[in-house]
């Protein structure tokens, strides 16, 4: 019993987190290196210093498309290959909405509290924002992006329904 507790949620989610991990450090190295990185003098205010969100933009879509072949080859590379289309569209439709909570912490700390130093980008952008959007992948992911094929089976099975 134990054992299969391990396998259908410990592994899982120790694997999504190294990956996440890791996808988690090329985002908050990307976004310090275009808004607080200038290439002719140095540390400060980079190219984008004026534009976080476009920046926090280019770094997630970088940081996704990473994620979606580690999640896809390690993290659910059990289960079933679903259908291409569907899986990428599924994927594209979680990291939307994934992105705009992110942003969203990003934009509060920016834009209502005033804050834009690389402390207060790096906790709220990447930390808090980090957290909250990797929570709902995670439930989502292994929900609908990768399911299991006792949730495809499911899924794809015809519905009846009566009318009364």
């Amino acid at each position: 019993m134990l054992r299969g507790l391990l396998d259908r949620h410990l592994r899982p989610s120790l694997k999504f987190l190294a990956v996440g991990g890791l996808v988690f450090l090329l985002d908050a190295a990307l976004y310090n290196l275009l808004v607080f990185w200038d290439p002719g003098q140095g540390w400060g205010h980079g190219v984008l210093f004026a534009h976080p969100i476009i920046a926090k933009v280019i770094t997630i879509s970088a940081a996704s498309c990473l994620t979606y072949l580690g999640n896809r080859l390690w993290t659910f590379g059990d289960r079933p290959a679903p259908g291409t289309t569907r899986s990428v569209i599924a994927f594209v439709l979680v990291n939307i909405i994934a992105t705009l909570l992110q942003l969203s912490c990003l934009a509060f700390s920016r834009y209502v509290l005033g804050l834009d130093s690389p402390l207060a980008d790096n906790i709220s952008g990447t930390l808090i924002g980090q957290a909250v959007s990797t929570s709902f992948r995670y439930v989502t992911y292994g929900r609908f992006v990768f399911p299991s094929a006792a949730r495809a089976a499911q899924d794809s099975a015809p519905r009846i329904t009566t009318a009364v």
